[in-house]
C-alpha cells in the first residue's frame, strides 16, 4: 500500500478525485507489468514472493486404506437344500446374526522408472459357525517402465480383464466376481506380465499387447489348476473406430486352452454397450443325476455376456446384462443334486446317519454351491443419484433372475455419503424361487446388512 508523505514543517494538500484515479490506474498498470514481464533485477525484500515446491510436487510414496464394519441378519430357509446341508445337526432358530469386519491397507513407492505397490486384506467374521480371521496379500508387485510405451510387472496382481460389470467370462486369469457386490477388490495371482503400447493416426488409435506368465506350484497360485505348470496367456487391445476391443488367449496348461473377445463402445456420451465371449476347449463337467449316480462329460464350452450402461438426464444410472455360462448346470443337473440332499435328509431324520449329506457337502463346494452355478442369468441395477435434491443420498435396486428355473433376487439399498471419506450403506436381499430352483434352495430367505466404510 502506498502512503503519502508530508514534508517537515509544512502542509501539503491531498490530491483531487481525478488525480487519485490517475494514480490508481498507473499503479494497476505497473502491477500488471510486474506480473507479466520477466524480472532481471532483484526485487526489494518487501516485494519478494516465495512458495514451497514440495507442496505441489508429487510425493514418491502413498499410504492409504479402507476399514469397514458390516453386521448382517439372515432369515433362514428350513426348506432349502443348502439349509439342510449346513444346519442338519444344528438348531439355530429362524434367524442368525453375523458380524463382519474388513481392513485393507495399500501403499506404493515410485522412483524413476520403478514402482512398488502392495495391498493387504484382513477379513474378520463372527457367525453361527464360530470366529474366523484371515489376512491375505491381495496385490504386491513391482513395475518397471523404461519407456513411455513399455512396462513390466512382476508379483501378485489383479489383471482385471473383461468389460462386464457383474460377470467376466473372458477374464481367464482373474478370480470370479460376486454379482451381489461386483465392485469389491479381488485377490490377484502371482504373474509376470509385460505391456507394450503404440498410438496411431487413423481408425486404429491405440494398440497394446500384454503377454502374461502364471506359474502354478506348491504355495504359488496352487488353487488355479493342475500344479507344476507355467501358464502362458496374452491380451491384444485395440481402440478401433472408437471401440475398445480385447482379444484374449490362455494356452493349455493348468487349465484347458481358451480364447475370448470383449468390446465396449459409447454409442452416445451417456449410453454404452459392452460384451464378452469366451470359448473353453475340452471343458470337463461332473454332475449327479436324479438316481444319485455321478456322471461326467467333456465338451467345448461357450460363454457370452452382453450389456448396457445408460445415464439418464436426471442422473439415473441403469446397468443391464445377460450372461450365458457354458460351464453351468442345466435345470435337470441341479435337480439331481437337490434329490441327493433330499435323500440324505430323509435318511438322517429317520436314523440312517449323515453319510449322504456329507457326500453332498463334498460335491457342493466349488460346484453346486458356487456363485451362479447355472447357465442363464439376467442382471439389472438402477441407481438414482440424490433424488428430489436430497444431498449425499443415493438409493438403488438390483434384480438378478435365473432364466433357467424362474427364481430371482431383489436387492434394494440406500447409500449416504454426507461425511468425508465415510460411506454408509443399508442393503437388503430377498430371494424368490420354488422347489428345485437355485434361489429357492438357498439356506436364507432374506438378509439385511448395514455397511459403514471409511477410506483413509
Amino acid at each position: 500500500m502506498m502512503a503519502l508523505r508530508h514534508r517537515a514543517g509544512g502542509r501539503r494538500r491531498g490530491p483531487g478525485p481525478r488525480e487519485q484515479c490517475r494514480r490508481l490506474a498507473l499503479a494497476a498498470a505497473i502491477l500488471l507489468a510486474a506480473l507479466l514481464v520477466p524480472q532481471t533485477a532483484p526485487r526489494a525484500a518487501e516485494e519478494t514472493y516465495s512458495f514451497d515446491l514440495s507442496e505441489i510436487e508429487k510425493k514418491p510414496w502413498h499410504i492409504g486404506g479402507y476399514a469397514e464394519v458390516r453386521p448382517v441378519r439372515y432369515r433362514l430357509n428350513p426348506d432349502g437344500a443348502f439349509y439342510k446341508l449346513r444346519f442338519y445337526n444344528r438348531d439355530e432358530g429362524d434367524a442368525v446374526n453375523e458380524f463382519n469386519g474388513r481392513l485393507q491397507l495399500e501403499g506404493s513407492y515410485e522412483k524413476g522408472a520403478g514402482r512398488l505397490y502392495v495391498r493387504t486384506n484382513t477379513d474378520y467374521r463372527r457367525s453361527y459357525s464360530g470366529e474366523t480371521e484371515k489376512t491375505s496379500i491381495y496385490e504386491g508387485y513391482g513395475t518397471l517402465r523404461p519407456g513411455a510405451s513399455f512396462k513390466l510387472d512382476a508379483g501378485k496382481k489383479n489383471l482385471k480383464w473383461g468389460k462386464g460389470y457383474a460377470w467376466n467370462p473372458a477374464a481367464f486369469l482373474d478370480r470370479p466376481k460376486d454379482p451381489d457386490d461386483p465392485e469389491l477388490p479381488l485377490e490377484g495371482y502371482i504373474v509376470l506380465a509385460a505391456d507394450w503400447i503404440r498410438s496411431f493416426d487413423g481408425p486404429l488409435k491405440t494398440l497394446s499387447f500384454t503377454p502374461v506368465l502364471l506359474p502354478v506350484y506348491d504355495h504359488v497360485n496352487d488353487n488355479f489348476g493342475t500344479p507344476n505348470r507355467i501358464n502362458a496367456a496374452a491380451k491384444l487391445y485395440l481402440l478401433l473406430y472408437d471401440t475398445d476391443i480385447d482379444l484374449m488367449v490362455l494356452v493349455d496348461g493348468s487349465r484347458t486352452a481358451r480364447a475370448g473377445i470383449d468390446f465396449s463402445r459409447n454409442v452416445t456420451t451417456n449410453f454404452e454397450i459392452h460384451g464378452e465371449f469366451a470359448w473353453i476347449h475340452s471343458y470337463e463337467k461332473s454332475w449327479i443325476d436324479t438316481s444319485g449316480t455321478t456322471r461326467s462329460d467333456t465338451y467345448e464350452a461357450l460363454s457370452a455376456l452382453i450389456g448396457i450402461r445408460y445415464l439418464t438426464a436426471w442422473d439415473t444410472t441403469i446397468i443391464a446384462e445377460y450372461f450365458h455360462s457354458g460351464t453351468g448346470y442345466s435345470t435337470e443337473e441341479m435337480k439331481g443334486f437337490y434329490a441327493l440332499v433330499a435323500r440324505g435328509w430323509q435318511a438322517y431324520i429317520t436314523g440312517g446317519g449323515d453319510a449322504l449329506l456329507r457326500r453332498a457337502l463334498l460335491v457342493a463346494d466349488g460346484t453346486y454351491g458356487r456363485l451362479n452355478p447355472m447357465r442363464d442369468y439376467l442382471y439389472l441395477r438402477v441407481v438414482q443419484k440424490e433424488p428430489f435434491n436430497i444431498l449425499y443420498f443415493s438409493p438403488a435396486v438390483t434384480v438378478m433372475a435365473n432364466l433357467n428355473d424362474g427364481g430371482y433376487t431383489v436387492s434394494p439399498e440406500v447409500v449416504y455419503t454426507r461425511f468425508t471419506n465415510l460411506e454408509l450403506r443399508l442393503k437388503a436381499n430377498f430371494l424368490f424361487g420354488g422347489p428345485d430352483s437355485e434361489f429357492g434352495e438357498k439356506q436364507n430367505r432374506w438378509r439385511v446388512e448395514l455397511r459403514a466404510g471409511y477410506s483413509f
